[in-house]
């Protein structure tokens, strides 16, 4: 997890000053909606967590939903969005001869920006859903570039011959949705299950380019 001034000074503009309170309120409204999600988690609890009285937090923020989004906001134009595109574009930018080194380089790239921002990607798939906001921001600034781009290279091993003819945009997100179905389930569903991460990347790679079909 991200210390507390590191965090604060990816999410905020420098010039943006915070008392020590502001500090404590955003860090426990972290810590609790990444833990028990926005609907569930009441401004007294943040208080609670953060040390200050909770009319302390209704002095900045004027309701949970303005506080929510003073974090989601800044977290998806400032840190999420360039930060995803920036770290998958390392991949995307690099030229690999086969499709399974490029489907593992994808899903090793994920696999350490999931475990490196854990608690922020938790609150951003628990509220994308509902804030209707977050995810207009998350589809502009990051689904849809990615996933173009992501098409576009699948398309490429198509042409080559290496992965089977269908809609690229439908191979691309059969491919994103296996690599995705199998980091949510390692580290946010079933983290304590005994894990061999190395194993079942590659069992998800062959997955994506072999399915589950007996070879004739």
């Amino acid at each position: 997890m991200m210390k507390e001034e590191e965090l604060l000074k990816q999410l905020f503009d420098e010039e943006d000053e915070f008392t020590d309170k502001q500090k404590k309120i955003l860090m426990a409204a972290i810590e609790m909606f990444s833990e028990k999600g926005y609907a569930a988690t009441s401004t007294s609890e943040i208080a609670k967590k953060a040390g200050v009285a909770e009319g302390t937090i209704f002095r900045h923020y004027k309701t949970k939903k303005a506080l929510l989004m003073s974090i989601v906001s800044p977290m998806m134009a400032k840190l999420l969005a360039p930060f995803i595109i920036h770290d998958i574009n390392k991949v995307l930018n690099t030229p690999f001869e086969q499709a399974e080194d490029f489907l593992r380089a994808v899903t090793e790239n994920r696999r350490d920006f999931l475990k490196r921002n854990l608690p922020i990607v938790k609150i951003m798939l628990q509220e994308i859903p509902f804030q209707p906001e977050l995810k207009e921001q998350f589809l502009d600034h990051v689904a849809k570039k990615t996933f173009e781009r992501f098409t576009m290279i699948i398309e490429q091993y198509q042409n080559q011959g290496q992965i089977i003819e269908m809609p690229s945009a439908s191979a691309a997100r059969l491919a994103l949705t296996t690599i995705f179905g199998f980091l949510f389930a390692r580290y946010l569903f079933l983290p304590e299950h005994q894990w061999d991460d190395e194993q079942e990347t590659e069992r998800t790679i062959q997955f994506i380019l072999h399915g589950l079909a007996l070879k004739s």
